[in-house]
């Protein structure tokens, strides 16, 4: 058809025309709809006002829907009533115009059958038709006002090509049956309170009510099942229930899975009953896709926020049983209704390392069917899951699925998770298992790490220091020893006590700079370059300048401080004790008969300088004396900014004048210990050697 065909504007000193360009998209129903007002309001044609919107909604609407292109709208006004044309620039054949006639009982099943659009089109429209152009398809209705003549409604359509629509009433002359514009403004004005919690129920309530008065129906029902285990459930409900025979109109709801739903009406079949259902259910339909998009990021947020909170609780416990015993808590019973851990030991076998059920009474049951053999069972399919490195589905009475525990290529396991009662695990669920899966497997093996690396440092910490310390008639000796916070690093702090070639004994406390294998061989260092020398006889000044000399030439970065006592029988029962002191604190003088002080002199820490100076103090102990080395670990013991200090520890010390060497140092490390609630941050180790005579 030519472009001189489409139908013509109103025109003449009586006439108004507007014509407009609109994008497609979802703004230009609204923009066609202002522009419809106005030209309305111009020409003194309000009372056409809600069926030209509402037609206008329906064209524009449908064209950016369908056709994807540019909008062309037309409107145009006389003294009779409104022509809207609404062209797109869709591609598409040629083909002769189609004109719909108004309300016309032999085109209305065939009207319905194109659409609710068309339908309303039909219903509301003086006359209305279709134009098929090389450029695109246009689509135009003409509304006339109420007893205009059928001359001057012929006389107004007689400038359109094609074949004219048959005459009719205005549109307020409808039939009984039929939908009017008033009743079809509201319900497509009908929408969901947005200030609501569930605004759902009450908007498909009205809708729902709406469509039922204007067809006509006894009853209807709206059910929806939004895929989260309860079934199918009524989301709204109208008049009484279907008397048992009657034939009921079913329209399926629009919306995506998970969600699934219908409307029913117990109405009398007519042409206006199942498009007007149709045209209820897309609407409520938007909505509920609406609400599955809302509640599907409100999910996702929380799977987003149970990831992190469990990442957390798995990574702040290092103990490999405790972290397994936390991930089927983390499980259960919020994704599934049982969980068991299973680890693979040494030589490949699966151990069930942890398990719980959401009813406890069920446990028993439970681990009997996990401990089962064969061929169909729940260890064969585990051991599947473990050995193919991917998901397994699990069958029988505990049905659900396994996945791998993989953590740096590293197969560790598997985690079975059955599934609840009531629905089975959606796709988003699966997804988060296995991103727990990967956490747990990872928060395992780092457990398992840190214990390796606890059970190394333990066992070179007990290498650096004495097992026990000896028993010598008329000396006490006592000591203790608290690694720091991080039991998995091995400390520079050591003490020993050995027999000097005199008789005499040495006792020896030490701090090496640092933490770690480097410090813990350097500790070693020192301690056995001390018992060499010592062997051999030297003297303790020359024990300390080989020492420093050896440090020196060793390099690295690392220092020690050192003190030392070599202690022998006196006049009497008095022990002569001689100090050297190399860059170590000072020990305490605690006198059997009370009070305490500080004694010794100052000297220079080993492996800083090629010279050192280690000034000897001659201390005398009286029965009932003791001297308290330390190391720093205990004067720096932390508060907050406060630090425990040396005078802290002598006033500590004073109240223990009598006791025996062992509940000295036990005080003193108690005393340390509770200055503070955090964990040591250095080692802290203390030396107590105490004259016994009586």
């Amino acid at each position: 058809m030519s472009a001189e065909a489409r139908p013509a504007a109103a025109g003449g000193p009586d006439g108004h025309v507007r014509r407009v360009r609109l994008p497609a998209d979802r703004r230009t129903p609204a923009a066609a709809r202002a522009l419809v007002r106005s030209v309305l309001a111009e020409a003194d044609l309000d009372e056409l006002l809600n069926e030209a919107l509402l037609l206008t909604t329906e064209l524009t609407t449908n064209a950016v829907e369908h056709a994807g292109t540019e909008l062309d709208i037309e409107v145009a006004a006389d003294e009779v009533g409104l022509t809207v044309t609404v062209s797109d620039f869709a591609s598409g054949p040629v083909d002769e115009l189609i004109v719909g006639v108004r309300n016309d009982t032999a085109e209305i099943t065939e009207v319905a059958e194109r659409g609710r659009g068309l339908l309303l089109v039909d219903h509301f429209a003086s006359r209305w038709g279709t134009t098929y152009l090389p450029t695109g398809k246009g689509v135009w209705f003409r509304l006339d006002r109420s007893g205009a003549g059928s001359a001057s409604a012929d006389a107004a359509a007689g400038t359109r090509g094609g074949h004219g629509g048959a005459g009719g009433d205005g549109p307020g002359a409808v039939s009984s049956d039929a939908p009017s514009a008033g009743a079809m403004s509201e319900l497509m004005q009908i929408s969901p309170d947005p200030y609501a919690d569930d605004p759902l129920p009450d908007f498909a309530t009205g809708l729902l009510t709406r469509v039922a008065e204007m067809v006509g129906a006894a009853g209807g029902v709206i059910r929806l099942d939004r895929g989260d285990g309860p079934g199918s459930q009524v989301l709204a409900r109208y008049g009484r229930q279907p008397r048992d025979g009657n034939e009921l109109l079913r329209v399926k709801l629009s919306v995506h899975r998970p969600y699934a739903g219908e409307l029913e009406l117990d109405a009398a079949p007519s042409a206006y009953a199942r498009p007007l259902a149709v045209l209820a259910a897309e609407r409520l339909s938007l909505h509920l896709e609406n609400d599955r998009l809302r509640r599907t990021d409100v999910r996702r947020q929380a799977w987003l926020t149970f990831l992190a909170e469990a990442s957390e609780l798995l990574a702040q416990s290092l103990d490999v049983e405790l972290t397994m015993a936390l991930i089927p808590q983390l499980v259960v019973p919020r994704l599934g209704q049982w969980c068991a851990v299973h680890t693979t030991d040494e030589w490949g076998r699966l151990r069930l390392a942890a398990s719980s059920h959401a009813d406890e009474s069920v446990l028993p049951q439970l681990h009997k069917v996990l401990q089962e053999t064969g061929p169909d069972s729940v260890q064969a399919r585990l051991r599947e899951a473990s050995r193919n490195a991917a998901q397994v589905p699990l069958g029988g009475p505990m049905e659900g699925f396994a996945v791998p525990l993989i953590a740096r290529g590293q197969r560790l396991g598997t985690l079975a998770v059955g599934r609840h009662q009531r629905h089975r695990h959606d796709p988003d669920e699966v997804a988060v298992l296995e991103d727990v899966a990967r956490r747990a497997a990872l928060a395992i093996e780092n457990a398992r790490i840190h214990a390796e690396r606890r059970r190394v440092a333990q066992t070179l910490q007990q290498s650096l220091l004495p097992p026990v310390l000896p028993v010598v008639d008329g000396i006490g000796f006592a000591a203790e020893y608290v690694p720091t916070g991080d039991d998995a690093d091995v400390g520079g702090d050591f003490y020993d006590v050995l027999p000097l070639p005199d008789g005499r004994w040495l006792v020896v406390i030490g701090d090496v700079s640092g933490k770690g294998v480097q410090a813990a061989a350097v500790t070693g260092l020192v301690r056995d370059v001390i018992r060499v020398l010592v062997g051999d006889g030297k003297p303790l000044p020359e024990v300390l300048t080989r020492l420093n000399e050896t440090l020196v030439e060793r390099g690295g970065g690392r220092y020690c401080t050192l003190a030392m006592a070599a202690v022998g029988p006196g006049d009497g029962d008095r022990l002569d004790v001689s100090l050297h002191l190399a860059g170590h604190d000072r020990p305490v003088l605690l006198r059997g008969g009370g009070g305490g002080a500080f004694v010794g002199t100052g000297g220079t820490a080993l492996g800083l300088l090629d010279t050192i100076a280690t000034p000897t103090a001659e201390v005398p102990l009286t029965p009932g004396d003791a001297l308290i080395f330390y190391t720093d670990g205990v004067t720096e013991r932390r508060r907050g900014r406060e630090l425990f200090g040396t005078e802290r520890l002598r006033d500590a010390a004073a109240p223990l004048a009598g006791y025996s060497a062992d509940v000295v140092a036990a005080r003193l490390r108690a005393a340390a210990i509770g200055f503070s609630v955090e964990a040591p941050r250095d080692d802290i180790a203390i030396l107590v050697l105490r004259n016994d005579a009586v």
